[in-house]
């Protein structure tokens, strides 16, 4: 899907996210697939309750990662300009034009999150990203459960989060966002054991650029697309 803009989309809620999300990081994603719900849960019941404890202990409730912001330079470029920050948190400093050229981005925007997910492994020299898609026109519990684990995991490792949104979301502020036809942000700290995340978007460049917004919301904003962690 081209990351062109379109038309708007209501912000849909949802129940809130489970305390158990962030040991799904060590559950789910263990073997590097995509698990479904039924796989998830499977793997939970199998895990020893000494290793859940030790996740848990592991895991710090909230951890923000320095990056270098950047306003996106043209009206197509917000994955680039995405890609830049959440490579800036790790030491990469890749100008957007040279991002843009790798990930295929043209004036009618980039692809998808597999674009970003495969720069962001080419340029880290790693295969730590991974795409994850939420089809349909809402999260799911367990799919908001998964965002939570995949940030928690990606920002405990100093990586930062790229995500292709589309419509229109609300911060922990009231500020409205709205990308009607699609969108690229980065996603650089969280807090509450990663219930709210921090945003670095390229489009708002006053301040520092950033907001805080739920992780429930956000993956309802990421419905109908993907993003790289």
């Amino acid at each position: 899907m081209k990351n062109t803009f379109g038309r708007w989309l209501p912000a849909i809620t949802s129940t809130p996210l489970r305390k158990s999300a962030v040991l799904a990081a060590g559950l789910v994603f263990a073997s590097g697939a995509v698990a479904g719900p039924a796989t998830a849960a499977a793997a939970a019941s199998a895990a020893p309750a000494k290793t859940a404890a030790a996740a848990t202990s592991a895991t710090p409730k909230a951890k923000q990662l320095n990056f270098r912001y950047r306003a996106q330079s043209t009206y197509y470029f917000c994955a680039p300009a995405a890609t830049s920050m959440a490579l800036s948190t790790s030491g990469h400093l890749i100008s957007q034009p040279k991002l843009a050229a790798l990930l295929g981005t043209t004036e009618n925007g980039t692809d998808s999150a597999y674009e970003t997910t495969r720069v962001l492994n080419q340029v880290t020299g790693t295969n730590f990203y991974r795409t994850r898609e939420i089809p349909g026109g809402y999260a799911r519990p367990w799919q908001m459960d998964r965002l939570q684990a995949d940030v928690v995991r990606a920002i405990g490792h100093g990586y930062g989060v790229v995500a292709n949104v589309k419509g229109t979301a609300y911060d922990t502020a009231g500020g409205m966002h709205s990308f009607e036809g699609g969108h690229y942000i980065a996603v650089v700290g969280y807090q509450d054991e990663g219930r709210l995340v921090r945003i670095a978007d390229s489009a708002e460049p006053n301040g520092d650029g950033t907001y805080w917004m739920t992780t429930i919301k956000l993956a309802n904003w990421i419905a109908e697309r993907g993003y790289s962690a």
